[in-house]
This record gives C-alpha cells, sequence and structure tokens, in this order.
C-alpha cells in the first residue's frame, strides 16, 4: 500500500468515526433536540454522492468511509425525523 492510500484509509477512518459519540448518544439517550434535520438531510445526499464518486474512480477508501459514514449518518437523520414527527 503506498503512502497516499494508506493516507486516504487513515482520513476516512477519521472522518468516519467522529459520528460514532454523537450516535451512540442519540441511540441511548434518544434526544435530538440540538440536531438540525436540514443539516443531515443535506450531509446524507452528500455521502450518496462521494459514494458515487468514490465508485466511478475505483477508489476504496472514499467507497469504504461513505459506506460506514452514510450508516452512521442515516441512523442518526432516522432518529431526528421521528422524534420531529413525535415532538420531541
Amino acid at each position: 500500500m503506498d503512502s497516499v492510500t494508506f493516507l486516504g484509509y487513515i482520513a476516512s477512518l477519521l472522518t468516519t468515526v467522529s459520528f460514532l459519540p454523537q450516535l451512540i448518544r442519540i441511540v441511548m439517550g434518544g434526544s435530538t433536540k440540538d440536531i438540525s434535520r436540514n443539516m443531515y438531510v443535506v450531509f446524507v445526499t452528500g455521502v450518496v454522492i462521494w459514494f458515487i464518486y468514490g465508485c466511478l474512480k475505483q477508489d476504496f477508501p472514499i467507497i469504504l468511509a461513505n459506506i460506514f459514514t452514510f450508516i452512521f449518518t442515516s441512523i442518526i437523520l432516522f432518529f431526528k425525523l421521528r422524534n420531529d414527527s413525535r415532538g420531541k
């Protein structure tokens, strides 16, 4: 593995893992009051586009990072939309 690819893996790991504390807090506590729904809608859309870009470029660090980021941020968005509909 060359140093550029390694750098890509490190960057993708850090940016993806950065969502875990927020995800854990929401799943454990249930509150999404201070989370911006619009930000997560835009972000999840961007992650899907990054995934498509990674596939087109055949860039595995981008593909892998965006698969996990999509999962994490989609769960956060799901809880936000569910809580908004319940008035929480």
